[in-house]
């Protein structure tokens, strides 16, 4: 039995309903296909604080007070979010209220008025949401490693944007980006929780007519050169220093995606992986270490972050490189891939157990056009994957010239060579 339905609205739009059994809530999530990916450097940041102004009144709720106080009333959840390539919107509610989430979703999404006032206002709560980053180091490491990977191109620009950007929007510009990057063609609605399908499709025909079927831009293709190992230091008084280490992978319709995803559980997925026992448990080097995949339309990469004493950052760094190596010289065994699949299954298991997380597993798929998989069907090719098949992928990605490395920390540029002589592999 499929575990979800998927229509498309005569005006284009795509709608998901996934009913659960037994379940108490119901989740309304909305994913634009646009992001920081989109925009031109003029418009950089401008896709996030979009996202922001959503929330700041329609003719039916003119402020943001009664905007929130719409789901605060019924102790609802909700957010927005924004990525290098999708923009979210969600509220959660118990299944009482699912009209409720419905009605307040739409008239936000369809009919924000955007003013002037507001976004003048609002500018002043994104430079601070930047400078929040900005003295978080294990965030703002990750953004250093996607600089390093991807520079000056929107692959490589900060979601959040510059803060010369920021301070420079208008309304006619984000009515401009709204007009050109929102339309039922790259926009999914998905319904997920204690819901009749059919009821919930004939609501959302209802809520949803007035979504513009405009035509939409292109976005850049990323351009990925690299012919040796490259190292970005950024120099602050901290009392760790923190690193991202990792290398060029694939996109999103790359089969090898499922190997990458054990390879990421092998070296840092969980509390016995190879690197938390290197790194944490034998060697003591710091708090935190964990390795993950990022994959999009155009880019991918494996990364291993973690924060360590100020004076172990070679140490670290070569006990990182050891563990790639390892996977690239000698196969895995057998049990070694056991385990990181059934870790995944029992996670995968876990994390679905609420209507938002179902509601983000479809709609994520489908948004990027891939080919809606259920949690089972991505089990079975996950459980596909061989011994050689992470070896192969070990031997194309573990390589010099994939190699990147992004430092936060009192570590001085002068220390550049020396730590880009220690990335060998």
């Amino acid at each position: 039995m499929k575990k979800y339905n998927k229509t498309t609205l005569k005006n284009g739009l795509r709608v998901l309903t996934v009913p659960m059994k037994n379940a108490n809530s119901v989740t309304v999530l909305i994913l634009v296909g646009t992001g920081a990916k989109y925009e031109t450097k003029e418009q950089n940041g401008i896709s996030h604080f979009l996202e922001h102004m959503f929330f700041k009144g329609t003719k039916k709720r003119p402020n943001t007070l009664i905007i929130s106080e719409t789901l605060d009333r019924i102790g609802g959840e909700y957010n927005a979010f924004t990525s290098k390539e999708i923009t979210g919107f969600w509220a959660k509610v118990d299944k009482k209220n699912t009209d409720v989430a419905l009605d307040w979703i739409s008239d936000m999404f369809l009919n924000s008025k955007f003013e002037e006032q507001e976004i003048q206002r609002e500018k002043g709560v994104i430079v601070e949401e930047l400078n929040m980053y900005l003295d978080t180091p294990t965030a703002y490491v990750g953004e250093l490693f996607e600089d390093l990977l991807y520079g000056n191109q929107p692959a490589g620009w900060r979601i959040v944007g510059e803060k010369e950007n920021i301070l420079s929007f208008n309304r006619e510009m984000i009515l401009d980006y709204f007009k050109n990057h929102y339309s039922s063609q790259n926009t999914v609605v998905c319904v997920a929780g204690a819901i009749n399908p059919k009821q919930i499709e004939n609501k959302i025909n209802k809520y949803f007519a007035k979504v513009k079927t405009t035509a939409l831009p292109k976005k850049e293709v990323t351009k990925e050169i690299q012919t040796k190992p490259q190292v970005l230091i950024h120099y602050k008084k901290t009392d760790q220093t923190h690193f991202c280490l990792g290398v060029r992978t694939y996109n999103m319709y790359d089969s090898r995606k499922y190997a990458l995803s054990l390879m990421g559980i092998i070296l840092g997925g969980n509390m016995s992986s190879r690197l938390f026992i290197s790194v944490r448990e034998r060697n003591g080097l710091g708090y935190y270490i964990h390795t993950s995949n990022d994959t999009t339309t155009d880019t991918g990469y494996l990364v291993t972050q973690s924060g360590i004493k100020n004076d172990s950052l070679e140490k670290a760094i070569s006990l990182v490189l050891a563990e790639y190596r390892d996977l690239k010289n000698k196969k895995i065994t057998a049990k070694e891939l056991q385990k990181a699949k059934d870790y995944l299954r029992g996670t995968t298991s876990l994390s679905l157990d609420s209507s938002d997380s179902q509601a983000s597993f479809y709609t994520s798929q489908e948004v990027m056009n891939q080919k809606l998989l259920s949690p089972e069907e991505k089990l079975k090719l996950i459980d596909k994957v061989t011994v050689n098949d992470i070896k192969n992928v070990a031997e194309d990605i573990f390589v010099p010239e994939k190699l990147n490395l992004a430092v936060i920390g009192p570590i001085e540029e002068s220390k550049k060579e020396e730590l880009q002589k220690l990335l060998k592999l």
